[in-house]
């Protein structure tokens, strides 16, 4: 998880994040890396439009963001 966290950052590449609240409540946010502590992380959120901090420990999974395509309706 570490590698993927440092190649977002270098490569400023977005990310999908599954993340647990200290409430236990779990959310998918889309993120982009903005610096990596000791026990956190620190990123711009593209769901609440702001920079938020999130603890390495609450993370339940991260990779790389690949746009989905919408579904198109054929004739």
């Amino acid at each position: 998880m570490n590698g993927v966290l440092r190649r977002s950052l270098e490569e400023k590449q977005q990310l999908e994040l599954i993340y647990m609240a200290d409430q236990g409540k779990i959310s998918q946010r889309v993120i982009r890396v903005v610096s990596i502590k000791e026990e956190t992380v620190l990123a711009y959120c593209y769901t609440r439009k702001t920079v938020r901090s999130f603890k390495l420990a609450n993370i339940l999974s991260v990779t790389p963001y690949k746009k989905r395509e919408k579904y198109k309706k054929t004739p």
